[in-house]
Order: C-alpha cells, then structure tokens, then sequence
C-alpha cells in the first residue's frame, strides 16, 4: 500500500489521497487476518446430540436393565478449530458419549470431505469422548460393544454424526484471528485409585516419582478471539464418568457433562462472548455458592420481585391447558437455540488416562454390612455384587454428580482466569492405522539386551465380567482372578475357544472372551486402530482409543516428550504433553505390564495382551519422531466400515395412545390448585405422552417451565438442558401403548419470585398416517 500511496503524492493528488491510504491501511489491518497480530485463526462450536430418551440401553455399565427413560440435562459435541492463517489446522471434538466409535469416525470424515474436500481429514480430525455412562448405546460397529443395546441403535449413530458434523461446520464458519493460553493446576478431590492393588504392582522406583496414585493435574487451554474476547475453553483432566449408578436411567453427560454447563453458564453470565458490556468474574458465587443447583441465568427473565397475595390468586387463575396439536417441531426450540445468531462460549471438560480413577472419592463399601470392601479382589464375603464405590453426594447421585462436575468447574475456572502463557508456534499433526492383533513390539529382555514380542489378537479376561467398584458385574466373576472357572469356560466354548497360542500370548489373563477371534455374524472387536498426535505450538495432545490407567498413561506421555525434546533446534522446549483418551475410536483399557498380571477388571480389559502398552509407546515415539523431523507417516491399513453390516433387534415404535377422551399433552398428574412453592422445593406435573423415539426434538426441548411476565405473557425460564429441571418418561406396562411424561422442578435459590407453570413438548405415532407433534401445560403456581 505504501508505494502506491506515494506514487499517487508525487502525481499530486495531494494530501486527501495520502490520508485516505493511510484509512485503507488501518482498515485491513484491523480486518484482515493475514496482517493479525495472532498467530492463529480459532473456532468453536457446538450442537446437540441427544439421543432416544426412551426404550434405548445406556452405554458404559454393560447393564441390560439400564434402559434410558428421560432426560438429567442434554448432551453435546463441542469442537475448536486452531488453524495457521496460511498453513495447517486441527480439529478437536468432545462428545458428551462414552467413547468414539471407529464407524462414526468414518461417516463423519466422508460428510466433511464432502463439504470441503480434503481441507479436514483422518489425519488432522480428532473426535473424543467423556466416558460418560448415562448416554444412549448403539453408535459403535463391533459386536461386544452392541450386545446390551440390541444391535445397533440408528437412531443413536446419526444423531451423533449429525451433531459432529453441525459443531465441526460451526467451528469453521467461526474462524476468526485469536490467540490460545494454556495453564494446569492440581484437582486433589475429584478422583480416586479404584484398583491400587494393580497399581502397586508398578515398580516401587517409579512409583516414588509421584506423590499421589492417579494423576491430579489439569491442563487447560484458553481461546481469546481477538474481537470477542474470550469464546472458549478445553481442559483434560482424569476421573471417570461414573458418578451417575448402573441403575440411573436418565440421559446425563455426568460429572464433565455438568462441568461444561456450570462453565458456559458462567461465562453467558458474565457476558462471554462480548456483547459490548465489560466482562468480569462476578456471578460465579451467585450460580455456585448462593444456589446449590446451578442453572444458566436467561436474559429474558426479569428482575425478582416480592410475591403477593395478588400474585396468588394471579396463578390461580391459569388452569392446565389440556392438549393441543402443534404445526411441527420447530416451537420446541430451547431457550439457549433463540440466541443462534449470537456468538456463544464453548466449554469441554474432556477425557484423560481415566482407566482406573473413579470419582466416587468417599471409598468403596460393602452395601450389607457398611464395612470396607476387600482391598485386592473388591469383593465383599467373596461377592463383587455387594462392592460399591461411594461419590461424595452419597447416598445421592445426582449431588456426587454435581459436586465432582462442580469441583472441575471451579479449577478450570481457576485456570482460565490465570492463564497468561500464550501458545506459539507451528499447528501439525500425525496420524496412522495399526494392526493391533499382531504388532511386533521391541521390549527389554530379562539379560538386559532387547526382545522382540507381539501383541495378541482381542481377548477379554474373566475379571472383565466382575466390573468394578463404580458398577459391578454379576455371578460369581471377580477382579484379580488369574485361574478363570471351569464352568464358565464351558460356557465360553460355546462361542470360541481360544487356541494354544492365544492363550500363551495373553496369559497370565485366563481368557473368557476371544473377541478378536469371534467373526460371527461380524468382527466382535476391533484390530485396526488409529493413533495420532496433534501438535498446536507448544501443546501436544495424544490422541488414544481407549482408556489408559494411570501409570500407562504417564509412561506414554514422557515417552513421546523424550523424543520431541530430544529435538536440537529447541522447537519442543517447555512443551505440554496431554493424553486424550476414547478418541477416533473405543479397545477398552491399556494398562501397564505390572499391572496386567494382576488381572484386576483393567487389566482383563486390555485386550492386546500383556505387551499393550509397549506397542503404544513404540508407536507413538514413531509419530514423534516424524513430526521433529517433518516427515510424514505412511499407513498400510484402513479400519473397517461394518455400516451395511449391522444388525438391530431393537423393535420400533408401533403406536402411541391416550385413553378415551384423553388428548396427548393433557395433565394426569397437575400441581395442587393456588399452590405456592419456596425456593429448594420441587414442582412436578404429569402429562399423558407418547414415545420421545418419535422425535428427538434435538435442540429442542421435552421440558419447560414458563414464567409469567409483566405482559401477562408466558416466557421460556428453564428447559430440559437445565440441571433444575427433569424429564421423565415411563409406561404403565413394559409393551403398553400409553405411556406419561412426570417434570420435575427443583426450584433454585436464584430463581426469580412470580408465577410459573410447567409446560411438556413431544410427538406422537398413531397406528396409520405420520407423526404429530403436542403439548400441554399444567396449572401455574406461585414461587416465593
């Protein structure tokens, strides 16, 4: 620009030409991203992916009988995008599900190529998931992974596509110049050793390196956009999603599901992104101290005002509504999809080396007796059914829930507002397919020289079928068990016995699944899997498919830093090493060598047999050392796509009814007449429904309760998505037509006083003809 200014001065166009360069100069440079001073261009996105609140297996717990039957609050895919202005970028996604699966990975991956080509790939598209146990199953390929479920659940697998693809395409609409902050900072109570027989099995000098037996630190990373402010923030850190029981039948993201909210919640509080007002911390002791059920605070909510005997009679006066059809869905929108328009602040509390932390940090007792479990099998007069960890709410779920998602909130929080070192430096990554059922592994040998081993084909041992302390099996299976039972052999036989070698390759683990083995009618595990490292500046993120206990993970970790910081130019000083866990896709546990013969429920679930982790560290320093050296990494594998191969034998909906004279949407069960309610306490109303399978009513809502302004107009206040407020679905009977929908609102502290209602969305399926979609509403009541 400067040479032409100059050209058009000595012409003599005078000095309005120079001025006006000067204006074009500043122009782009305050909107090009080219000239930023940020080194990268960021986006965040998000989008719902619940999916059936009805008849659906949750998967996790491997419990048959835990059938989903409504909704806790709503789960979501939440994705960044860090790209280079003019070179490579990233994609990171954090699902509100147990784990990735290898077949949404793949379908994902061909709807974006088909938006934008190569742009975004295998290679540099990581999808992870929380681990929570509250979400619908169904979405994974490989047989043992469906069992519970029925077979494969479609409804389950696209709506999770779906919600990838939307946050993905979001993110990317939203890339802006921004810079990235990263900090870490200890959590001591949010997670405990739930096999520390296994873990003392690691070498008494490597365990002297670390002060506690699961790992503490959180790291996190903020996104500031350079106009916005600040629009988002990840963080990694270990504790399962077990909060919420085997029994729980409401859909849940768990403990970092409810972190995510409190801190989006948060941060719409406190006016992030900017909306032009100034930000500051204040309202975190009005969501979290004031109020001990954190809700998001709608703008459309108005002032609190005295409740009067007015104000009573007022509520009185509003009957239930009694049923009414609806044009479509479109009216079911939650209170946070009016504000789509509006940029909006995207938290994800992601997955970490979980494998053997548990959250309920009180201890694991006995049911019958209160007394303490037994330390090394987790047992309880020789049963595991009777061995219960116990979350800090016991005996209340949904309050360990909220305290374990409330204590990461806070240090993210922590994190986030102290965070001043700022992420410089290249965006790459790496990636490859391996072959697991037989990959040779360089290890030390016993004469101090090295050997080469492989890994075995997928195989899962008996104490797999004894669960753990968050959710016990059943039988009399139980974890540390070396020798395996006669009587369950036979019945293994039945499916596969395994052969001479499989069991010399995984032994000491007796072997009561030979999954990797098991072809019938498809592949009942998984053999390819992927690997990957992310690199943005001096953050590092390894991508794992499964769930690495503890001191797996630690190894893996300095593995890889060993290797990059062994580079001489110095470009990996000072670098942070993460492990993400249940990422692309799900092979259960990695545990250490020690602790794979110890053959507690991790160690039974390792798969690859005993030489596991060895091949992930081989592998991964492989990756490390082509990104030092910039050179790429060939693949001679792909995993397999078993879409068309997949079987479902869970039964659709034939058709919902209501009794004679009843219409969908009408009140079974309303509030009491000229009621009036205190902050704590809970409203319910039950509505005569239909079948949620009918319609997700994704970004929608099953639930509402509506607040009763000045206008005399009725106003969305909470949804389905609100911790508050609960949606509860049931039959009278297991095959019945009819079937009713209970809301449940606990009323928080903060909620303003006035007149409220409860309203209920949903759709229906007659016998013959299509879906309709209803409401209703119950009586309006008063809260003080």
């Amino acid at each position: 620009m400067e040479p032409s200014c100059m050209r058009y001065h000595v012409c003599g166009f005078g000095s309005r030409m120079i001025w006006l360069c000067f204006f074009l100069v500043l122009v782009l440079q305050s909107c090009s991203p080219a000239l930023s001073d940020s080194p990268y261009l960021v986006g965040m996105g998000s989008y719902d992916i619940t999916g059936p609140a009805a008849d659906v297996n949750m998967m996790g717990y491997a419990n048959a009988e835990q059938i989903a039957s409504g909704i806790h609050f709503r789960l979501k895919a939440r994705a960044f995008i860090v790209a280079e202005p003019n070179g490579k970028r990233v994609v990171f996604v954090n699902l509100d599900a147990c784990m990735a699966s290898q077949l949404v990975t793949i379908k994902v991956l061909e709807r974006l190529k088909t938006r934008y080509g190569d742009l975004y790939n295998e290679n540099n598209v990581a999808i992870s998931g929380i681990h929570t146990h509250a979400g619908p199953g169904g979405y994974l390929q490989y047989v043992v992974y469906i069992v519970t479920s029925l077979g494969f659940v479609r409804q389950s697998f696209d709506v999770i596509v779906n919600g990838i693809e939307q946050c993905i395409v979001e993110a990317h609409n939203n890339l802006r110049p921004g810079k990235i902050y990263v900090n870490k900072g200890e959590l001591l109570d949010a997670g405990v050793n739930r096999s520390p027989s296994a873990y003392l099995n690691n070498p008494a000098e490597e365990r002297s390196k670390y002060q506690y037996n699961v790992d503490k630190e959180m790291t996190l990373i903020k996104f500031v956009d350079d106009e916005l402010g600040p629009v988002g923030s990840f963080n990694w850190f270990a504790t399962h999603g077990t909060s919420m029981s085997r029994t729980n039948s409401l859909i849940s993201g768990d403990n970092k599901g409810a972190a995510a909210r409190f801190m989006e919640d948060w941060a719409e509080q406190n006016g992030m992104p900017k909306q032009g007002a100034h930000v500051t911390n204040v309202g975190l002791e009005y969501l979290h101290k004031i109020s001990g059920l954190p809700r998001r605070i709608s703008s459309i909510i108005p002032e609190p005002n005295e409740i009067t005997d007015d104000l009573v009679q007022l509520a009185s006066s509003y009957e239930a509504s009694g049923g009414r059809r609806l044009s479509g869905s479109s009216i079911t929108r939650r209170i946070r999809s009016s504000q789509q328009n509006k940029p909006k602040f995207v938290s994800a509390f992601c997955q970490s080396n979980c494998g053997d932390v548990s959250p309920n940090v009180l201890g694991t007792f006995c049911i019958d007796t209160g007394l303490p479990c037994d330390f090394n099998h987790s047992t309880c007069n020789g049963k595991n059914e009777l061995c219960y960890g116990r979350g800090p709410g016991y005996p209340d779920e949904f309050e360990s829930t909220r305290i374990i998602g409330n204590r990461q909130f806070l240090k993210a929080l922590d994190l986030f507002n102290s965070a001043s070192e700022e992420i410089q430096g290249r965006v790459d990554y790496r990636h490859t397919y391996l072959d697991f059922s037989q990959l040779e592994v360089n290890v030390p040998s016993s004469t101090g020289g090295e050997q080469v081993v492989k890994t075995c084909p997928a195989a899962m041992g008996f104490a797999f079928a004894a669960g753990t302390t968050d959710g016990p099996g059943a039988f009399d299976f139980k974890q540390g068990d070396v020798k395996g039972n006669p009587f369950w052999r036979l019945v293994r036989n039945l499916l596969k016995t395994p052969g001479k070698e499989q069991v010399e390759c995984q032994a000491p683990k007796p072997i009561l699944l030979d999954t990797g083995e098991m072809k019938e009618p498809y592949d009942w595990a998984p053999a390819i899997l992927p690997i990957q490292i992310i690199r943005i500046g001096q953050m590092v993120i390894l991508c794992v498919p499964g769930e690495f206990t503890t001191m797996a993970g630690r190894r893996l970790r300095d593995a890889v830093k060993e290797v990059l910081t062994s580079d001489s130019s110095g470009e990996f000083n000072d670098i942070h090493v993460v492990l993400a866990g249940l990422t692309n896709t799900y092979s259960q546990y990695i545990t250490t060598f020690e602790e794979y013969q110890i053959q507690r429920y991790e160690g039974a679930s390792t798969l690859y047999g005993p030489h596991t982790l060895s091949a992930y560290i081989q592998e991964f320093q492989k990756l490390a050392t082509a990104m030092v050296a910039n050179k790429e990494v060939r693949t001679n594998f792909q995993p397999p796509d078993m879409l068309d191969k997949q079987m479902g034998l869970l039964p659709g909906v034939m058709f919902d009814s209501t009794p004679p004279g009843v219409k969908f949407g009408d009140v079974s069960s309303d509030v009491p007449a000229s009621s009036t309610f205190s902050k704590g306490s809970t409203v319910n109303a039950t509505f005569y429904s239909a079948c949620p399978r009918n319609d997700l009513l994704t970004d929608g809502t099953f639930a509402l309760v509506e607040k009763l302004d000045g206008n005399n107009n009725w106003v969305p206040a909470y949804d389905d998505d609100d911790w508050s407020l609960r949606f509860k679905w049931s039959r009278p009977a297991k095959l019945s037509p009819r079937s009713f929908a209970t809301l449940e609102w606990t009323i928080p502290e903060d909620a303003p006083s006035g007149v409220y209602r409860l309203r209920h969305f949903g759709a229906s399926k007659p016998l013959f003809g299509s879906i309709k979609h209803f409401t209703g509403t119950s009586r309006a009541f008063a809260v003080r």
